[in-house]
């Protein structure tokens, strides 16, 4: 079965992610918590984006990061200014996410086959990586990118078929596409909670 034609990074990120990502210097602070809805589409504290702690205030850390997870340890890096342009920049990513769990309703209301929906979700989950990556910095960008290349044989991440090696069923290849680092979230005071089909149908 052929794939659905899937939406161009280019009009993906002018839809979703502004151009000024692209120069962390320039982008605003993120809103308070309570101006920042949940997700779009998503009943706030029922799914979506959702701020549940504070951002660290501290000076950036140039020790020796205690966290596996080399993104946590560029947070820890950061300036709390920096760190603020992170969480907008993780929001918007739980976003696409979003869109990511939106779209597997649609095909499975369509009848579209659990391979068709896991294969889909795992492009849209790199272009997503590939979008949000335009608001780090060139260094940021090629440690990620080296990590992955290393463990995947691939800059963006797993493929599909990496994917299904490791979990044996299309269903579980989809959602681990659609999970998120509970570490990363957790250092920038963030919880992804999931959307059902029945919210995203309602929103």
């Amino acid at each position: 079965m052929s794939l659905p034609a899937l939406p161009s990074l280019r009009l993906l990120a002018r839809r979703v992610v502004p151009a000024v990502l692209a120069a962390q210097v320039v982008l605003a602070a993120a809103p308070p918590a309570s101006a920042v809805p949940a997700a779009a589409g998503c009943t706030p504290a029922a799914c979506g984006s959702v701020i549940v702690a504070p951002l660290s205030q501290a000076p950036p850390d140039k020790g020796p990061c205690t966290s596996p997870e080399p993104v946590v340890c560029m947070i820890r890096s950061e300036t709390p200014k920096e760190r603020r342009v992170s969480r907008d920049q993780r929001i918007r990513y739980h976003g696409l996410l979003e869109d990511m769990e939106r779209k597997a309703c649609r095909m499975r209301a369509r009848g579209r086959s659990e391979e068709d929906i896991a294969r889909t979700l795992v492009q849209m989950r790199n272009d997503a990586k590939d979008i949000v990556r335009a608001g780090m910095t060139p260094q940021q960008v090629a440690e990620l990118e080296a990590r992955n290349q290393a463990k995947y044989g691939n800059p963006l991440g797993p493929t599909a078929e990496q994917l299904y090696a490791k979990y044996g069923s299309w269903e579980e290849v989809s959602a681990a596409a659609t999970r998120t680092s509970e570490a990363v979230d957790h250092e920038l005071g963030l919880e992804f909670r999931h959307c059902s089909c029945d919210a995203l149908r309602a929103a």
